[in-house]
C-alpha cells in the first residue's frame, strides 16, 4: 500500500516523490475511500497539530483506521509539554554539547528532516531528536545558558516552513525515508496484512540468533501473511511503522533493546520481548523471590548485601556460584572454591556494579536442559553442554570463546518433569518467547534462571523441528495480532 501524504493544501507539496499518494487533510477526514485503505502510513504534514484541529484529527483518526500515523497523537502531545523536552535534553546532554561545542553564536536552530540535517556533523543529534519525537519535518531550538547549551524548543513544522535552499535535500530524505526499508531481508508479499521489524544486530556475536536464522523467521513471516524487516538501533524512531516487534539482540533493562520494547509497547505493537519479561527476566534477585514464592525448585539461593555476607557460609557452603542480578551469557557469574577469603573478594567486585548479589550452592552437571516455551507451552527441548574442560557452556574471554556443544532432543523424549517446570517457570514470567534453564542432578530437577531472549540457531535449536521452529513463531505473532484486530490501540 502507498504511504499517504497528508495536507491542508496539496498545492503546497512541492516534492516529486514516487509511490506516494498526497491528499488533503479534508479529503483523508471524510472520504469513504481513506477511511476503508488498510495497513497505510499516514504522513501528517498540517501546519497545525493543536487539540482537535484538523491535524491533530487526522493523526486520531489514521490510529482508528489501524493506519499508522507520523506523528501520533501521542508526538504531537509530547511536543507540547515543557516537561518532556526539558527531560529529553539532559538525557541527550552530552550529545548536544559535543554537537554544538564548536558554535561562537548564543543561540542555534536546527531543521531536522525525517531525522537528518543538511550538515552531517549534526546528523546523531538530529537522529536522536527524531528518535525521541518522530514526525516528518522538525525544528529545535537552543541558546546558550550558565555555560551550556540547552534545548529551549522543538516542533513539528510544515513544508511552507522549509527555506528554498532546503527543498532539494527534503526531497531526497524524503525520497529516502519512503522507499523500502533498506534493511529489509527480502521483498514484500502483497497478501502481508502485517509488518513485523526484527531488531537484530548482525556484528554480536552473542546475538541469539545468525543471519540464516533471521532469513528463516522472515521466510516463516511471509507464509502466515507477515512481511518482516530487520531494523537496527538507529530506527528507533520508525517502530510506529509496525504492527509488531521480534527483538533477538541481548536485551537489559539500561539498553537500547529495552526502549524499543517500551516504545513498541507504548504504539499499540506485538512485543517479543516485551518490556515486562525484559525487567523480570534481566533480574535474578527478581527471579530468586518468584522461585520462592511458587515454591519452584531450584539451588540453594540467597541473596546478598554488605550486612549478611557473613552468614552465606552457613546458608550455601562452598563453593558456591556469586552472580551478578544481571549476569548473562555467563558473564558476571564466578565460581568461588578457596574459601571465605575468595568470596569476600569477589563480593567487593560485585558490590561496586549492584547493592545486591545472588549466590548459590554449586551443582555440577555436564549439561543443561533448556525448554523453550512459547504462549505458555514448551515449543523446543535442547541440551547445553558444558564447554570442555569448564564447568559452564561457555569458557573464555570476548573473541576466544569456547562453547559446549548443543542437543537438541524432541519433546517427548526430554523428561518430563524438566518440560512441565519450564513451562511452569516461563508462564510466570508472561506468553511471549523464553528459554528456560534446568539442571537434572540424580533424577531431581532445579530451575537455575528463566532467559527471555532464547537462542534460536540454524542447525542447533531447530535440528528437531526444522522450518516449523520458525513458522510456529511466526504463527504466534499472526494469532496475537489477529486477536487485537487490524486497528491497533496506539494515538
Amino acid at each position: 500500500m502507498k504511504p499517504l501524504v497528508v495536507i491542508e493544501n496539496t498545492k503546497r507539496w512541492h516534492f516529486t516523490i514516487p509511490d506516494v499518494d498526497v491528499v488533503s487533510a479534508r479529503a483523508y477526514l471524510t472520504d469513504p475511500r481513506y477511511a476503508d485503505l488498510r495497513q497505510t502510513t499516514v504522513y501528517n504534514l498540517c501546519r497545525r497539530y493543536g487539540y482537535q484541529g484538523l491535524g491533530y484529527y487526522v493523526s486520531l483518526l489514521a490510529a482508528a483506521r489501524g493506519h499508522k500515523p507520523m506523528p501520533s497523537v501521542a508526538t504531537i502531545q509530547a511536543l507540547q509539554l515543557s516537561p518532556i523536552l526539558r527531560i529529553v535534553g539532559e538525557d541527550l546532554d552530552d550529545l548536544i554539547q559535543r554537537n554544538l561545542a564548536p558554535l561562537k553564536s548564543e543561540t542555534f536552530e536546527l531543521s531536522i528532516y525525517f531525522g537528518r540535517n543538511l550538515a552531517k556533523r549534526y546528523d546523531r543529534l538530529s537522529r536522536a531528536l527524531f528518535n525521541q519525537f518522530p514526525a516528518p519535518f522538525l525544528r529545535a531550538n537552543f541558546v546558550w545558558e550558565d555555560g551550556r547549551w540547552k534545548l529551549q524548543g522543538l516542533r513539528a513544522i510544515a513544508t511552507s516552513d522549509i527555506p528554498d535552499t532546503h527543498q532539494a535535500f527534503v526531497e531526497a530524505e524524503a525520497t529516502r525515508y519512503f522507499a523500502k526499508p533498506k534493511h529489509s531481508r527480502r521483498a514484500k508479499p502483497q497478501v502481508a496484512r502485517y509488518d513485523l521489524a526484527i531488531l537484530w544486530n548482525p556484528l554480536d556475536e552473542n546475538a541469539p540468533s545468525w543471519e540464516r536464522s533471521i532469513r528463516k523467521f522472515i521466510t516463516a513471516g511471509q507464509e502466515v501473511g507477515i512481511a518482516a524487516s530487520v531494523i537496527g538501533p538507529e530506527d528507533y524512531g520508525r517502530i510506529a511503522e509496525f504492527d509488531a516487534l521480534f527483538i533477538r539482540e541481548v536485551t537489559s533493562v539500561n539498553h537500547h533493546t529495552f526502549r524499543f520494547a517500551q516504545r513498541a509497547a507504548t504504539e499499540g505493537l506485538i512485543v517479543v520481548d516485551d518490556p515486562e519479561s525484559i525487567i523480570r527476566c534481566s533480574n535474578k534477585v527478581y527471579q530468586a523471590e518468584l522461585f520462592d514464592r511458587y515454591d519452584l525448585p531450584c539451588p540453594k539461593t540467597m541473596v546478598v548485601h554488605e550486612d549478611n555476607v557473613e552468614q552465606v557460609a552457613a546458608a550455601i557452603g562452598f563453593p558456591c556460584v556469586v552472580k551478578l542480578p544481571d549476569s548473562s551469557f555467563s558473564q558476571g557469574v564466578m565460581k568461588i572454591e578457596q574459601g571465605h577469603d575468595q568470596f569476600v573478594e569477589c563480593l567487593k567486585q560485585v558490590f561496586e556494579q549492584s547493592d545486591l548479589a545472588i549466590v548459590q550452592e554449586w551443582l555440577p552437571t555436564g549439561f543443561d536442559w533448556r525448554i523453550g516455551v512459547l504462549d505458555r507451552k514448551a515449543l523446543y527441548v535442547c541440551k547445553y553442554h558444558m564447554a570442555r574442560g569448564h564447568w559452564q557452556i561457555i569458557s573464555g574471554g570476548t573473541g576466544r570463546r569456547r562453547y559446549g556443544r548443543v542437543e537438541a532432543v524432541a519433546l517427548e523424549d526430554a523428561p518430563a518433569r524438566a518440560v512441565e517446570l519450564g513451562v511452569k517457570a516461563g508462564s510466570l514470567i508472561g506468553d511471549g518467547l523464553y528459554g528456560v534453564d534446568v539442571k537434572e542432578i540424580d533424577g531431581k530437577f532445579r530451575i537455575i534462571e528463566i532467559n527471555d531472549n532464547p537462542n534460536i540457531d540454524a542447525g542447533y535449536e531447530d535440528v528437531i523441528l526444522g522450518d516449523q521452529l520458525y513458522l510456529t513463531i511466526m504463527q504466534y505473532f499472526r494469532t496475537k495480532l489477529d486477536e487485537r484486530g487490524v486497528a491497533p490501540a496506539r494515538l
